[in-house]
């Protein structure tokens, strides 16, 4: 039921969420100079592009949900596909969910609370509550959830049009001087770069979004590569502008200092109506949440489905057509990775995790042109694209493990290796006591939920 408008509103509306709030000061903290800084949001953009092209070829040749699940699957055999899924349902998606929703959470409770930080109790509790409504909102029906996603993706694109405008007005009239010397005094380094890199590709994830839902695409031969090829270099346009805008208004100091960029720039820009940016924000960052789940619970469910995780998360509701036990599961873990959350400490351990996966899935790419030659590639894209996809990542990977170890990086490669004990415990040799544990739990929310196995609803 998903067209090509709303393919292309999942994309942006996905991608443009918290990041291009919260990270411009993560990027420019770590090169500390506005020409590099705007440099790496561009770059970013041109990876996230680049890897979103070896996607489409992969969500065309295979079309099934889960996104980099089936892909791995297909080109490595199952452990790799365990582990990623494995990572995903318990790091990397619910930590995703987490963050937007903290950013969410800081920015709808800032003006209550003029001059001083929120409590994190509010902050905190806020964020539970949007993950809440969020997963209900999804569980209850594909329509709504697109539908939500259009309209907050519609708000969202309001407010980055008003901080562009703003921002090409103010240069129009000689806003100029934070830009001379934009290179001067800038910090550059392997680790530097690479820890900057991780922050602005934090706010463009979300460009493989489309291929976790592909089985729900209508025409995904020729919707997925145009929502990617229109979605995605809209999206780093945009990003690259609100940045400009960004500098016109703040030096590179301010810009540190603030507590919501995007905040002070409506102060400083807009005022008296410097409340609208709060507000669009807000939006924004509920917009990227919804996109999140909407996706994500799809990979738990496809996990399920292929046996990967417990049985019940691969139930469908009845009534709904929703994978309705996978996406409350996600909104539950979600929460809990709101209790400890730091938003910084966040990004990184999830950047670090996403990007081995990444790389893994787009060398998959590479391997299954000579492994699997019969498949039908609708899209085909020059080689050397997965090929710099690949040496990017693994350039993101081990950069900051080299220059700037931590214990962080051991704790994600141990968690990502533990997934190989229960691989081989429950799906190898097929200990079954989960699912027995798990049984009264599937029966009572089979009656809840009415939720079945998919090939009941099929049927």
């Amino acid at each position: 039921k998903v067209g090509l408008v709303s393919g292309i509103c999942m994309i942006v509306g996905t991608i443009i969420g918290s990041g291009i709030f919260v990270s411009p000061k993560s990027v420019l903290a770590n090169v500390e100079a506005v020409g590099p800084c705007l440099t790496i949001w561009a770059a970013c953009g041109v990876l996230a592009t680049l890897g979103a092209l070896c996607f489409a070829e992969l969500g065309t040749m295979i079309t099934k949900s889960g996104g980099e699940y089936p892909y791995l699957m297909e080109a490595f055999g199952p452990i790799p596909a365990f582990l990623f899924s494995w990572t995903s349902l318990l790091v990397t998606k619910p930590s995703s969910f987490a963050i937007i929703c903290l950013s969410f959470a800081e920015y709808a409770s800032a003006p209550f609370y003029p001059g001083c930080d929120p409590p994190q109790v509010v902050i905190k509790c806020l964020a539970a509550a949007a993950i809440v409504v969020i997963t209900i909102v999804n569980s209850l029906s594909v329509k709504l959830g697109s539908y939500l996603q259009n309209f907050l993706t519609a708000a969202k694109m309001i407010i980055v049009t008003v901080i562009i405008v703003s921002g090409v007005v103010l240069l129009a009239k000689g806003k100029t001087e934070n830009f001379k010397d934009s290179f001067k005094d800038s910090k550059i380094s392997v680790s530097s770069i690479s820890l900057a890199f991780y922050n602005g590709l934090w706010a463009y994830d979300g460009w493989n979004q489309l291929n976790y839902i592909t089985e729900e695409l209508k025409n995904p031969y020729r919707n997925l590569p145009l929502s990617i090829i229109i979605g995605i270099p809209l999206v780093t346009v945009c990003y690259v502008l609100i940045n400009i805008s960004y500098f016109t208004v703040m030096t590179s100091t301010e810009l540190l200092q603030s507590q919501a960029v995007a905040v002070t720039f409506g102060d400083r820009v807009l005022y008296p109506a410097s409340w609208i940016v709060p507000l669009f924000v807000v939006f924004s960052t509920l917009g990227s949440a919804n996109g999140t789940c909407f996706t994500a619970g799809r990979l738990v469910y496809v996990a399920g489905r292929e046996g990967h995780m417990l049985k019940v998360l691969s139930y469908i509701s009845v009534k709904h057509l929703t994978p309705a036990p996978a996406i409350i599961f996600y909104g539950a873990i979600a929460i809990i990775y709101i209790i400890p959350g730091d938003i910084n400490t966040l990004i990184n351990y999830f950047s670090f995790a996403v990007w081995i996966f990444y790389g893994l899935t787009v060398l998959g790419l590479i391997v299954m042109r000579f492994t699997r030659k019969e498949l039908r590639r609708p899209i085909r894209i020059p080689i050397i694209i997965p090929v710099i996809v690949t040496l990017v990542s693994i350039l993101l990977v081990l950069a900051p493990i080299i220059s700037a170890p931590e214990l962080a990086y051991l704790y994600c490669i141990l968690f990502i290796l533990s997934g190989l004990i229960v691989y081989v415990l429950f799906v190898h040799l097929k200990f079954n006591w989960p699912q027995k544990i798990s049984k009264p739990i599937t029966m009572h929310l089979q009656m809840l939920l009415e939720v079945v196995p998919e090939e009941e609803v099929t049927q």
